[in-house]
């Protein structure tokens, strides 16, 4: 038995655009388990994103969109005070895999569309809640897991581990396969060559 590891940032815009990439993975390994490793893009900040950076950022977003055909909800931009801020909704992903074995994926996916398709800042504490109620989870249970010494650890180790990876940018994949990690992906790249990838990887070509 195989694991997929896959270093990403829930608000990593590559990592939206990722998405199609991981469903054909699991499609084509639906008996290989996954670990989700949160790469922290940016600490924990309450100073309102730069202007600079926010049309940076909005470019970015155009770019993606213009070049693989993912959806963005640009209204994000004037409807929010952004901040550079996405240790929160990493600390989220993990919070959400300590109280439910497995909730990593879809605590990292409803981040994503909060925050890309209906224009909600995941650097609020509000939207991650509201996130892990649409999952089913206790508010009360969720927020102190969220604000714990022990979730703040495990992204400290997240951290640590995907340096040890070699992950210098997000999204990125590995697979461990017969107790070797192998390196499929460094970055963006489409469905058809992260199988191509992950093929070679097993040994399947």
């Amino acid at each position: 038995m195989a694991t997929f590891l896959y270093v990403m940032d829930p608000m990593c815009s590559w990592c939206w655009a990722f998405t199609p990439a991981i469903k054909a993975l699991k499609s084509r390994y639906p008996e290989y388990s996954w670990q989700y490793i949160m790469g922290g893009l940016a600490p924990d900040s309450d100073q309102p994103m730069p202007a600079e950076m926010q049309d940076k950022i909005s470019s970015i977003w155009k770019h993606i969109e213009t070049k693989t055909g993912t959806d963005f909800n640009h209204d994000f931009w004037a409807h929010n005070t952004p901040r550079r801020s996405t240790y929160p909704a990493c600390r989220a992903v993990i919070s959400a895999e300590i109280l439910r074995n497995g909730a990593s994926e879809d605590m990292a996916r409803d981040i994503q569309k909060a925050y890309y398709l209906d224009a909600q800042n995941p650097s609020d504490i509000s939207t991650l809640t509201c996130a892990a109620e649409r999952l089913g989870f206790d508010k009360t249970d969720f927020e102190t897991q969220l604000n714990s010494d022990s979730t703040q650890q495990e992204l400290e180790k997240h951290l640590f581990y995907s340096q040890q990876l070699g992950a210098q940018g997000f999204p990125s994949l590995f697979i461990l396969h017969e107790e070797k990690i192998r390196a499929i992906s460094y970055g963006y790249c489409t469905s058809e060559e992260i199988l191509l990838r992950a093929d070679q990887a097993i040994g399947k070509e």
